[in-house]
């Protein structure tokens, strides 16, 4: 009997020393996926990071793009580049190249270092111009009763003509009674279109929120130009042949000035246009005008682009110029590009080309047919960014 009861607690031995082997294996087991996911855990967020990293490269060469972009002529024979560019506040890197692709298209690829993980990104870069909408109001649009937009100069696989705000606020764009828009109308990121279009029109395309931010720069006079001395005011009749610099232009009541000539001018003060005042254009002549003040063309008034060409005309308000009113007697052939004014269009006035401003009021009758050719741009050009399309991961 003794024997039998020291042969039982004989064997507590070996069950202890298998329950501390199965023990033994599963604290092994959990160390090592503890271990394992910690490997993970670790080589994920440095894939992350890396991302981040690359990604910051990108951003990185499309300011420097951009940046270049502000000196004129456009030269694209040194393009941005940057090697083990380190980040701030981390031990993260990025490395970028911009590649010439032709047709004013540039490729950016983008490496970003973090630990030992590499990611590889890339885009393209494509120039943009001011005029993508036919009109676009940073804060907001107002088409009156039987106010029309519609386009010409547009090919059959072109995009829809648009107009559109930056706004998200409720009644930004307003359509009165018998309005029509001729395409889409496309709200600020995160609109809800129904809050931010007020229509009592038509509208014969899409209610849209933007994709993306669209940026409206602040407009800088060339150096060239703005270096100039002042030739004064314009007051009386004139005939300007030559690029130049004003303090304003006051035309009287009936007084002419006329553009004979490729002449870029620069207001930094008020352009008024006096009852029937003009400022005549000839048809082998083009102009542009920077603005620092407000304009006004007052009753029966005339800006006259006699080549009837859109491009051959083009209007820059300056930060400082917050406000521009059209009494225009006659077709108005140009582009107004006015980011910090509030653009007022007068009954019955009739625009061809495009306005971007802060806000445009379009009165009662009054016509707007957009020149799709605006979309078309050059680097040279004024208010053009390059924009990022087509990204992807390696």
């Amino acid at each position: 009997m003794n024997n039998l009861l020291q042969r039982r607690k004989g064997a507590a031995v070996p069950l202890a020393m298998i329950a501390i082997m199965i023990l033994l294996a599963m604290g092994v087991g959990l160390l090592s996926l503890g271990r394992t996911a910690r490997v993970y855990a670790v080589r994920t967020s440095t894939a992350i990071a890396a991302r981040a990293a690359a990604d910051s490269g990108l951003t990185m060469a499309l300011f420097e793009m951009n940046d270049q972009l502000q000196v004129k002529p456009w030269n694209d024979s040194t393009l941005p580049v940057a090697t083990n560019e380190a980040l701030p506040s981390c031990a993260n890197f990025f490395s970028y190249t911009v590649t010439n692709n032709g047709s004013g298209s540039y490729t950016v690829t983008s490496t970003g270092t973090s630990g030992l993980s590499q990611k590889e990104v890339s885009c393209n870069l494509e120039l943009r111009g001011p005029f993508d909408y036919a009109i676009f109001g940073r804060e907001g649009a107002e088409l009156r009763n039987s106010a029309t937009i519609d386009w010409y100069n547009y090919d059959a696989d072109d995009p829809p003509l648009k107009i559109g705000t930056h706004s998200i606020e409720e009644d930004a764009i307003i359509l009165k009674n018998s309005a029509t828009v001729n395409g889409d109308v496309v709200v600020g990121v995160g609109g809800d279109p129904d809050v931010v279009i007020d229509n009592l029109g038509t509208i014969t395309g899409d209610s849209l929120v933007s994709a993306e931010e669209h940026d409206m720069p602040a407009i800088t006079v060339p150096e060239w130009l703005d270096l100039l001395s002042s030739s004064g005011q314009i007051k009386n009749d004139e005939v300007v042949i030559t690029s130049a610099k004003y303090s304003s232009i006051d035309l009287k009541n009936s007084k002419t000035l006329q553009i004979d000539g490729d002449v870029t001018l620069y207001v930094t003060g008020d352009v008024t246009l006096g009852n029937s005042a003009e400022i005549e254009v000839l048809e082998d002549s083009s102009l542009i005008l920077y603005i620092g003040g407000d304009l006004e063309a007052k009753n029966s008034s005339k800006i006259n682009n006699l080549a009837k060409d859109a491009k051959k005309l083009q209007i820059y308000g300056l930060d400082s110029c917050e406000s521009m009113e059209f009494k225009n007697s006659s077709d108005f052939f140009g582009s107004i590009y006015a980011p910090n004014a509030d653009v007022t269009l007068h009954n019955s006035v009739t625009v061809y080309g495009a306005v971007a401003a802060k806000n445009i009021d379009l009165r009662n009758s009054g016509t707007m047919y957009y020149d799709a050719s605006l979309r078309d741009v050059t680097e040279d050009d004024e208010a053009v960014r390059f924009v990022i399309t087509n990204w992807h991961e390696e």
